[in-house]
């Protein structure tokens, strides 16, 4: 039971560091993507084109990723990942050096694929902690963005004017920093991440007969998504994700055209990424106290009065507690959903099926990537954040209508 104990913490504080890493590196890149994007192939309708990119090669390996996971365990898909994601910040460097845009985009495929390894490493931390306890493991590994997202965009600046010298553009030095990253977070994995999450779920499994789900074989994909505990979770990431791309994405370009600078942009942008990630701690906390689904109500409805709150006024405050609160609704779908999804399945399923979630919800991020700048031209910034409420309240509604069903609420399966 102690050493149980002691070697989950050592595999969540892993996967934290690793999370740290590579969110640093993703954010770094993501910085620059679109004016890399505008740049290279000289066309400004091309700036979103290596982020939809990006978010598509994500979703598309997320399944796979779950499949491989399986057969070579949580250690070796995640070094995988993240070799990937040095062959793919190498590609974008060199593209920038090259003036190559098809490099480039190579480039951002790769690095797509990466992330949806490294996003599975929150359902690895929660396979080696029994279920009243997912949602704490879930959430520190989530954490790890906070990191990521102060380190990434301020290392841009400073390297690309070292680096220029040497590549002919600043810009580069952004997949220079990936590239490294990277790398740390791959020789991190390797060494640091024993033994395997998934021989130390399979065992917790085993120490805890009575909270695992009872399944006599392996489920089919639809026999589980049927479940109303399953649905609502996938409900809860999949569309909380796509709100948040949809507001976020267009939110810069909004402000630009009333005439805030960079500056301004920037403050607005940081006091969401804040509100994703550094309240994880209590989402997660929240979620095994109070159970999963009150906090994805909570989720929810946070999202739904941030796109309302974000058509008030154009101006920086409105603007910065509207994209807070974006980021935090986002926080507790996330987080519940991902702890609830965990809640429902067996040791035998978990990759495959977290995979499939990971598709999902990769699928509507780059939805409301895509869809963000044509709504956006066609109704207006305004329009477009009442659209993304209304989106908002689906997730709050399918989990109502789950815990109607579940009238003890339970943090763990019942």
């Amino acid at each position: 039971m102690e050493s149980l104990t002691r070697i989950a913490r050592k595999i969540t504080w892993i996967l934290f560091l690793v999370q740290s890493l590579a969110s640093a590196g993703f954010i770094a890149a993501a910085t620059l993507n679109s004016i890399v994007g505008a740049k290279l192939s000289q066309q400004a309708g091309w700036a979103g084109v290596p982020t939809a990119v990006y978010l598509v090669a994500g979703a598309l390996s997320a399944y796979l990723w779950g499949y491989l996971m399986d057969i070579i365990g949580r250690r070796g898909g995640l070094a995988l990942g993240l070799g990937l994601g040095v062959i793919g910040s190498g590609l974008a460097f060199f593209a920038i050096t090259e003036s190559s845009l098809g490099l480039f985009l190579a480039g951002m495929m790769l690095m797509g694929a990466a992330n949806a390894a490294v996003q599975l490493g929150r359902f690895a931390a929660a396979e080696v902690h029994p279920p009243q306890a997912r949602g704490r493991a879930i959430s520190n590994v989530v954490l790890g963005g906070t990191f990521g997202a102060v380190l990434g965009p301020n290392l841009v600046g400073p390297i690309g004017a070292w680096i220029k010298p040497i590549s002919g553009d600043e810009l580069a030095g952004a997949y220079a920093v990936s590239l490294v990253l990277f790398l740390i977070g791959m020789i991190t994995v390797y060494l640091g991440l024993r033994p395997d999450p998934r021989d130390v779920g399979r065992q917790v499994s085993e120490t805890y007969p009575e909270l695992v789900k009872p399944v006599v074989e392996v489920r089919r994909l639809k026999e589980i998504l049927v479940q109303p505990g399953a649905l609502t979770a996938v409900t809860a990431m999949a569309f909380g994700q796509m709100v948040m791309v949809l507001v976020m994405v267009i939110t810069s370009l909004h402000m630009r055209n009333h005439d805030h600078g960079l500056g301004d942009i920037s403050l607005v942008i940081s006091s969401h990424t804040f509100g994703m990630f550094a309240f994880s701690i209590l989402s997660g906390r929240f979620s095994d106290r109070f159970g999963r689904g009150p906090v994805i109500v909570a989720g929810s409805a946070t999202l739904v009065l941030s796109c309302i709150a974000a058509t008030l006024s154009p101006a920086v405050l409105p603007l910065g507690v509207a994209l807070f609160l974006l980021g935090l609704g986002w926080n507790f779908c996330f987080v519940a959903g991902s702890a609830l999804f965990a809640d429902q399945l067996s040791p035998a399923e978990r990759s495959r099926l977290q995979g499939f979630n990971d598709l999902m919800v990769g699928t509507s991020s780059a939805i409301g990537s895509l869809s963000s700048g044509l709504i956006f031209a066609a109704v207006g910034y305004n329009m477009m954040a009442y659209i993304s409420a209304a989106v908002a309240f689906i997730p709050l509604a399918v989990a109502v209508f789950w815990m109607r069903g579940n009238p003890r609420k339970l943090a763990v399966p019942a």
